[in-house]
């Protein structure tokens, strides 16, 4: 761990008020827009002010922000209301301020409260950084742009019914009564495979998804199943270590091993849903696709389509074969894709992470991969790049169509033709 992500922690840990979001292009002008300062959404109003702001009036606060454990600004906090605005920016921060530029896209900015003029701010930057602060604070890349702490509302208790769970995510009180029931008999932890797929059907039990949705609206259904899941997966965590927080530890090192076990545990959790689910969607609309399948030296591309058979086979067409990563976050670990097959003139690359700087988008361009994310992220990127990303419903069509022409003579190698060659 960092001394920065340590640093940042620590932060969260002390302060009145956290909160945490990903910086967008449009932070940094690069989506087109000239708008001043870190934009925070409504729900980040007690970072700002006791009281929050009434549509028909501006309000600000002048104050220091101490940076990344280093150096300070003179910046303001204001509420815009006045016509048609109704936001809250950070502004202010001086020449030369880092991180207003586009190689901040995609880094999350974390800053807390320590006084009601004092403020500490860290801008995290590795993937290893944000997967590790994310898991420290128990969050899911979904649930980010939301306050991590107000010592101004009650915490949470944590023995609270598992019924009161269904206002994380939906009303409904299917949701809440199944997850309930699910997590009453867990002893250990379910596979990650196991908890995925719970979390999509009492997801799509709840809401009444029909099977036509896997098709038609896969980007923004890998979402709320991502979401889902986080909710299961909280609920399976608080009754398997309940234990836990009412024995105390023999000893440092006891406390510390339990800790990191959570921590890990949380972290590969998070990398695994996303496959899980991403296959789902592929397994409904038909498509052939192999996980993990090995390609030349022992590479493991996260889903090859149609297959590694397929894919050994050098009769097979090479514009047939299609290869895609898949990362939570991929500022640092997104290259590890190009080199993964080299049958495969084009890779594609799945990620959830809101943004990436102009420089990284252009590297991908040169080395041939296609980057995928879910069509609501689209307007997070650059706006010169937007045209050049993928939604996981084109990706899927892509595929169908490039399958769909496969020729007759190698049926064989498909496992379970999914339609008539």
């Amino acid at each position: 761990m960092s001394e920065l992500l340590q640093s940042a922690i620590a932060s969260v840990n002390r302060a009145k008020v956290s909160f945490c979001r990903f910086i967008t292009a449009n932070d940094t002008g690069t989506t087109g827009a000239h708008q001043a300062g870190f934009y925070m959404p409504k729900c980040a109003a007690p970072l700002f002010f006791d009281k929050p702001g009434q549509k028909g009036e501006n309000k600000d606060k002048f104050v220091k922000i101490k940076w990344q454990d280093d150096f300070e600004t003179d910046s303001r906090m204001i509420y815009y209301g006045r016509g048609t605005r109704n936001e809250y920016r950070v502004t202010r921060f001086g020449r030369d301020f880092p991180f207003l530029t586009d190689e901040n896209v995609g880094n999350l900015l974390v800053i807390s409260q320590q006084a009601p003029e004092e403020y500490e701010a860290f801008v995290l930057s590795s993937d290893d950084d944000i997967e590790d602060f994310l898991a420290a604070s128990n969050l899911s890349i979904e649930d980010t742009n939301q306050l991590l702490k107000d010592t101004n509302q009650p915490i949470e208790d944590a023995n609270q019914t598992l019924l009161d769970l269904r206002t994380e995510l939906t009303p409904t009180d299917v949701f809440a009564q199944r997850l309930a029931d699910f997590v009453e008999h867990l002893s250990a932890f379910p596979s990650t495979q196991q908890m995925a797929e719970f979390a999509r059907n009492i997801y799509n039990e709840a809401h009444q998804i029909a099977d036509g949705a896997w098709v038609d609206s896969p980007d923004e259904l890998l979402t709320e199943w991502l979401q889902a899941e986080y909710t299961v997966f909280r609920a399976v965590e608080r009754k398997i270590h309940a234990d836990i927080c009412e024995k105390p530890f023999p000893d440092i090192d006891s406390f510390i091993a339990m800790a990191n076990k959570i921590l890990n545990a949380r972290k590969s959790r998070a990398g695994k849903s996303l496959e899980h689910h991403l296959a789902a969607i592929f397994t409904a609309n038909c498509l052939h696709f192999e996980a993990q399948a090995v390609t030349e030296e022992h590479k493991k591309p996260d889903f090859v389509f149609p297959n590694g058979k397929c894919y050994h086979n050098f009769e097979f067409p090479a514009d047939k074969l299609t290869i895609l990563g898949a990362k939570t976050t991929c500022k640092d670990r997104w290259r590890q894709v190009a080199s993964e097959a080299d049958r495969a003139d084009i890779k594609y690359l799945f990620t959830i992470q809101p943004g990436l700087t102009s420089n990284q988008l252009r590297e991908m361009e040169s080395l041939h991969i296609g980057l995928v994310v879910p069509r609501g992220n689209i307007g997070c990127f650059p706006a010169e790049f937007r045209e050049k990303i993928f939604s996981l419903a084109w990706f899927v069509g892509m595929v169908k169509e490039q399958q769909g022409s496969i020729p007759q003579q190698f049926a064989a190698l498909l496992d379970q033709p999914a339609w008539s060659l």
